[in-house]
């Protein structure tokens, strides 16, 4: 499985739950291969090289699959949507606005006031361009009419620690990048990116709560496969991934890791896609979002 984005981060999470799963079903073993560069670009080029015979599976995200096209057309060498058929879904991935928890960021309404203050430089990090939080940051500058400085680094993961560590000002961050700075008291979560409240974090409003009005991001990731593949490994493989996403043992290990089950039928996935893609096009081009 080529997955074009860091170890560790909220889809290499979830991904690597479905390898092991599928490894123990079919008896085959899957290896997370992490191409982690370009905001996914690196990993979509090579995945478009990949051998055809069905060993090479893509786990790709909303950002690769319906972001990037709009975002980054002039270094895609390939159009993922005509490139790559869907499998299946497997999580999606609940997403927080988090400052340092030495901050004095305590809210929404505190960030805009801040950011909106000329005497104040409020950076943001993220996990390049492209990337989910370089996208979710974008839309809330545009949405609530702020500034912010975008600080990007090579993945996801990085970009927590920099947070952590209160190198950067906040960060789009997903609840599993988040949880062992939660425990450790390290970043404090002031929104949620969802149109309701979380469900573990009831006490947490989400940005439309706080006054951006509109704003609604998430995130997903799932499998596909290359076009060219057989069709009988397409469905095969397909099929299996469905079963193991519908698996109440397998979702609550999503849970338990921060994420959320989302068993999505190859057919499911696709519309989605197509909804996706179209939808970010909108909101690209009101947003004027530039890589």
């Amino acid at each position: 499985m080529v997955l074009p984005l860091q170890a560790g981060s909220a889809s290499d999470v979830a991904v690597r739950h479905m390898a092991e799963r599928l490894s123990q079903k079919l008896g085959q073993g899957f290896a997370v291969d992490n191409v982690a560069a370009a905001a996914g670009l690196v990993g979509l080029d090579r995945l478009s090289r990949a051998r055809v015979d069905g060993s090479v599976v893509a786990a790709l995200n909303n950002s690769i699959m319906t972001i990037l096209p709009h975002l980054q057309a002039r270094n895609l060498k390939i159009d993922p949507l005509k490139e790559f058929v869907p499998l299946a879904g497997i999580a999606n991935i609940p997403t927080f606005f988090a400052v340092p928890a030495s901050s004095p960021i305590l809210t929404i309404a505190d960030l805009i006031k801040r950011a909106r203050d000329p005497q104040q430089r409020i950076t943001y990090a993220s996990g390049g361009v492209g990337s989910p939080q370089h996208l979710a940051s974008e839309m809330f500058k545009a949405f609530a009419g702020v500034e912010l400085t975008h600080v990007p680094f090579r993945g996801a993961s990085q970009a927590t620690l920099a947070v952590a560590s209160g190198e950067v000002d906040m960060m789009s961050m997903a609840l599993s990048l988040a949880q062992p700075f939660l425990q450790d008291s390290k970043v404090r979560l002031i929104g949620y990116c969802g149109p309701q409240r979380h469900a573990q974090f009831r006490d947490i409003p989400t940005l439309q709560e706080q006054g951006v009005k509109g704003y609604d991001y998430s995130s997903w990731i799932g499998l596909f496969f290359h076009k060219d593949v057989p069709a009988d490994i397409v469905s095969t493989l397909a099929r299996e991934a469905q079963a193991i996403g519908e698996d109440r043992e397998f979702q609550v290990q999503l849970i338990r890791s921060g994420l959320e089950p989302w068993p999505k039928s190859a057919a499911e996935l696709g519309r989605i896609v197509q909804v996706d893609h179209a939808r970010w096009k909108q909101i690209i081009e009101q947003a004027r979002i530039q890589a």
